[in-house]
């Protein structure tokens, strides 16, 4: 899951999104469903934000990928917050 910027327009939105499925395409993984949630409010402020586009992005892979994934979140201006999990099977 990670948050984008409110204030990014539809088409960096959906390029930042891209840029995640192809991290992990590239990385031998694959996307299972990626949902967008949306705008909503975050419990806190964060960076002056007080809302949030939401994205939650299911992938299969190896271990590395989470650790790609979550490099990659980590130095994208466009995203406020992520976390990456690993699901219950």
């Amino acid at each position: 899951m990670y948050i984008l910027k409110p204030d990014l327009g539809d088409e960096a939105q959906v390029a930042a999104i891209e840029k995640v499925q192809q991290a992990v395409e590239g990385a031998g993984g694959a996307v299972e469903k990626t949902d967008k949630w949306g705008r909503r409010k975050l419990a806190y402020e964060i960076n002056d934000y007080s809302e949030g586009f939401y994205v939650v992005v299911n992938f299969q892979g190896h271990g590395t990928i989470a650790n790609e994934i979550t490099r990659l979140l980590n130095i994208n201006e466009d995203v406020v917050r992520s976390i990456v999990i690993r699901a219950d099977e």
